[in-house]
């Protein structure tokens, strides 16, 4: 073994090992295009440490053009770093599955190959150096190549439910928005559940490969109404979940700046948004949302029934508002009120409209009203052996349910009450405001307020500023929860609001 082997095969090393940790990142950003290449970006720029371990490793690579061997100092920064990304992970450890073993041996092989090639060349070290250095774009590459593969494998599990759906032929409801989906499909399923034989889409499966998956392991012969979530990262995703699931009723219940940085602005997710209506004969819309009122009377002009829902108009088909409880009113006529939920006003108009369209009386939507099920995660209300309430609301990552969750530990008869958050992420150009009014309303409500990761954290701290809570800086959200049970006794209350994936810094 020659000493350029040696250099050869500590950045061959390099490059492997840290494609564990990309693929990881690639996995958990659902595979899309470009987004290793982005979240190294983040991470090499965060912090003193890793921007100059990342320009240590850039000189390096640089001068093994004329002293080889620097390109070992590279090889061993691109081990170590960025520090705080583990190859392991917290939250989200690798999954082996079929596509990402495709993805790791497609990238494996493409940058073994790219390490034969400069081998053959007279630009060894440098070339070796720059390879392990460009680990994220050869991943990236590789998404982009397997991408229309990876659809036509799709595909078959899509056309299996497809023919699925015609066969067991439910009525079939969809639902989107910007937010409170899930929670919307779990109300609707539990408004229908007296009256219909019903299946929802599980968990958060609102993706083309989810709802295939959901319709192929758990629609049976006798089903009557199908709940389908659906979810998008851009135009013309849900128009594609539509065209086979087929919806009769579907649902557009929000507008917020969730995925503002891959939509653009907000009118183009209404756009996106109201492309679940393409195959539906009832459309209900929470008109209260951005956008929404405009888009009932467009869909309403087209020949589509339009089921009006509101917190704030009286005159909507379906209006619900808190006073002294919830109280929910169909075309003028009150069906409940007093209802002991703090559910989203909005949220329940939405699922009753399903229930009225499908026919469901209105006692029987009183009666399973008094009994809304909590979605997991979602300002779910516990209590620790110590005698602290906790309010779980860390699957939330929009300003509206931040706001929401505030209001619930607000409400709460609590003598300390202390927020723990990394903040809300993927809101584009909106997201540092967002997360400094965040900062504000938490350090009002709050006697402290936990600062989770680097991400978000000089917006949060500098809203904080505003109020008059404590703040406290950790790393993990470990961090943060020992800090709650060193601190926090009975009486005391603690909103954990949205978890980032330990991919963010």
């Amino acid at each position: 073994m020659t000493i350029s082997d040696i250099y050869l095969a500590a950045c061959a090393i390099a490059s492997f090992f840290t494609s564990l940790r990309w693929l990881r990142v690639a996995q958990r950003e659902h595979y899309l295009p470009l987004s290793a290449t982005q979240f190294a970006i983040r991470w090499w720029k965060q912090g003193g440490t890793n921007s100059s371990l990342f320009l240590l490793a850039v000189l390096t690579a640089v001068t093994s053009a004329w002293i080889p061997a620097t390109s070992l100092v590279t090889a061993a920064v691109i081990i170590s770093g960025p520090i705080g990304l583990g190859v392991k992970g917290r939250t989200s450890a690798l999954a082996w599955t079929r596509r990402l073993r495709t993805l790791a041996a497609v990238s494996f092989f493409a940058i073994a190959a790219i390490f034969v090639i400069v081998r053959q060349l007279n630009i060894r070290s440098v070339g070796y150096a720059v390879i392990a250095l460009l680990v994220p774009c050869f991943l990236d590459i590789a998404l982009t190549a397997l991408k229309p593969i990876e659809q036509k494998v799709a595909r078959r599990y899509v056309i299996d439910a497809s023919a699925t759906l015609e066969r067991v032929n439910p009525i079939r409801v969809a639902i989107t928005g910007s937010y409170g989906k899930t929670t919307i499909k779990g109300y609707v399923r539990h408004l229908l559940s007296d009256t219909f034989s019903v299946t929802a889409s599980p968990a958060s499966f609102n993706n083309s490969a989810g709802l295939s998956r959901s319709v192929n392991e758990h629609l049976t012969d006798g089903t009557e109404v199908f709940v389908a979530e659906m979810g998008t990262y851009g135009p013309g995703e849900i128009a594609e979940l539509v065209n086979w699931v087929q919806p009769s009723i579907s649902v557009l219940a929000s507008i917020g700046p969730v995925h503002l940085e891959r939509f653009g602005d907000l009118e183009t997710i209404v756009s996106a948004k109201s492309e679940i209506f393409s195959t539906s004969r009832t459309a209900v819309i929470n008109i209260d949302a951005y956008g929404l009122a405009k888009e009932a009377d467009r869909l309403q002009a087209s020949g589509i029934e339009v089921i009006r829902c509101s917190a704030q108009d009286h005159a909507a088909d379906v209006f619900a508002c808190y006073d002294d409880g919830l109280s929910v009113s169909l075309s003028g006529r009150t069906i409940v009120t007093g209802v002991a939920t703090d559910a989203a006003a909005t949220n329940v108009a939405c699922a009753v409209a399903v229930a009225t369209s499908l026919g469901v009386s209105d006692g029987t939507i009183a009666k399973q009203l008094a009994d809304l099920p909590v979605t997991e995660h979602r300002r779910q209300t516990l209590t620790s052996p110590t005698g602290v309430t906790i309010i779980d609301d860390t699957y939330n990552s929009n300003p509206a349910g931040a706001n929401l969750a505030l209001q619930t530990l607000a409400n709460l008869d609590a003598r300390r009450r202390v927020v723990v958050t990394p903040g809300m992420v993927e809101l584009g150009s909106r997201q540092a405001s967002e997360n400094r009014r965040f900062g504000v309303d938490a350090s009002l409500i709050a006697d402290d307020l936990i600062i989770v990761g680097h991400t978000n954290r000089s917006a949060l701290n500098n809203g904080a500023r505003d109020g008059t809570a404590r703040v406290k800086l950790v790393r993990t959200r470990n961090d943060a929860t020992e800090w709650v049970r060193a601190n926090l006794t009975s009486g005391d209350a603690v909103l954990y609001e949205n978890d980032l994936p330990d991919h963010y810094a």
